[in-house]
């Protein structure tokens, strides 16, 4: 398989079933010989406008299935940090 037939599949997560967009590169390890994992752009952009442009990178393990059409990845979804209690990260000055 060539990396252009890669690129031209779709990276669906089978975890939700979102689509995560199609792969833009491949990250190599050269000494091993192997495909470490995919790259996939990854827009937390309002229309392309607003916001900054991250790359998703997929470890390979976390390749389930490669079809025709398209390449499903298991990627659960990161939790946000855990945040303070309200009670505790609010103070009051009183002169």
């Amino acid at each position: 398989m060539k990396i252009s037939d890669f690129q031209t599949k779709d990276v669906i997560n089978i975890i939700d079933g979102k689509k995560l967009g199609q792969i833009s590169d491949l990250e190599l390890d050269l000494k091993q010989g192997r495909v470490d994992a995919i790259v996939v752009p990854n827009y937390s952009k309002f229309l392309g406008i607003f916001g900054g442009g991250t790359e998703l990178v997929i470890p390979w393990r976390n390749i389930v299935k490669i079809g025709e059409d398209v390449v499903l990845v298991k990627m659960e979804e990161p939790r946000p940090p855990r945040l303070e209690e309200p009670e505790a990260a609010l103070t009051t000055y009183r002169p």
